[in-house]
């Protein structure tokens, strides 16, 4: 077995370069784009326009802005109470990931529809496939344990001319699969991306919650779980360990289908044991990606099961026209 090769990224301080959504946010063109953000926008104790971040209905009416403004979206919209994501932070794991296909592939990022993403967990919001399509015209198919999600999402897709023909989305109907099931013998996918279920229970989410709340100085009589959500988007049995254990596991099925797996690790302190999952799994290459945007700091950690070579030969064969 070839031995590991592990790198680690230096801490970055900021959104990534080509993140669109740089500073403050200008919410007069943003209330142009979107009317309905307009009763949610309030002046602070500082003399800027803000919104309530703890408010799932004005983060949805923001994010349709957002979308409007950078990415050229004219439909949007999800259920109540599911994942309403902040997209700041959706767009830097995009970039991230595109500068580590770039670092090998001369520096170039890859664009196009001959690059496909698989992104497990889609969500109903389409997050991840709405900024990698638009920003570098990857193709994605996207996969969920819950219906509802999978239709919105698909929805979300075709309503959008932009977006159309783009996106495939595909429900896993067995929750204890991330891969078997909805990846097909004929895919093949030049990375994977996930944001998994970062709490262990439910009671630990709203724990969180609530302490977020009373930091904010808003009480704790009632929880508001930021951003919403359903409980398979915010919590799992064991967190996200287990859960990413879980993925790693099972990646190995579809190992020659793939050629960089990824996905977000919240906890620092989950680093280590990965990376040992990883080196039993048989990881020809493990790499760690710093990221943080203002207070809260994050991780993209990536690995293949395909040596140096079959990494070269699958950029020949999908990657050439740069």
């Amino acid at each position: 077995m070839a031995k590991a090769h592990h790198r680690e990224a230096k801490q970055v301080t900021r959104l990534h370069p080509r993140n669109p959504h740089q500073g403050r946010y200008d919410f007069d063109r943003l209330c142009q784009l979107n009317a309905e953000l307009q009763p949610y926008v309030a002046v602070n104790r500082f003399g800027s326009q803000t919104i309530d971040f703890h408010d799932p209905a004005a983060v949805k009416a923001l994010n349709k802005a957002l979308l409007m403004q950078s990415y050229g979206i004219s439909f949007w919209d999800i259920p109540s109470g599911y994942l309403c994501p902040p997209i700041p932070g959706r767009a830097d794991y995009i970039h991230h990931l595109s500068d580590v296909l770039a670092a090998d592939n001369d520096g170039v990022v890859p664009k196009g529809r001959n690059i496909t993403g698989l992104d497990i967990g889609v969500g109903a919001n389409c997050i991840y496939p709405i900024i990698g399509s638009r920003s570098y015209g990857w193709q994605f198919v996207g996969t969920d344990i819950d219906p509802v999600a999978i239709n919105t999402a698909t929805l979300i897709s075709e309503a959008n001319s932009v977006l159309r023909g783009q996106i495939e989305c595909r429900l896993q109907s067995d929750a204890r699969q991330i891969f078997r099931g909805v990846v097909k013998p004929s895919d093949r996918f030049d990375f994977t991306l996930c944001n998994p279920p970062f709490h262990g229970s439910a009671e630990e989410a709203e724990a969180v919650s609530r302490r977020k709340l009373r930091n904010l100085g808003k009480g704790d009589d009632k929880v508001t779980l930021n951003f919403a959500g359903q409980s398979n988007e915010l919590w799992c049995n064991g967190g996200e360990l287990a859960f990413i254990k879980r993925m790693i596991f099972q990646s190995k099925e579809v190992a020659e289908q793939c050629y960089l797996f990824s996905c977000l690790v919240s906890k620092q302190e989950n680093i280590t044991r990965l990376k040992r999952e990883l080196k039993s799994a048989g990881a020809k290459r493990v790499q760690v990606v710093a990221m943080s945007q203002g207070m809260k700091v994050s991780r993209l950690l990536i690995w293949t099961f395909l040596s140096e070579a079959e990494q070269l030969s699958w950029r020949e064969s999908y990657w050439g026209d740069k």
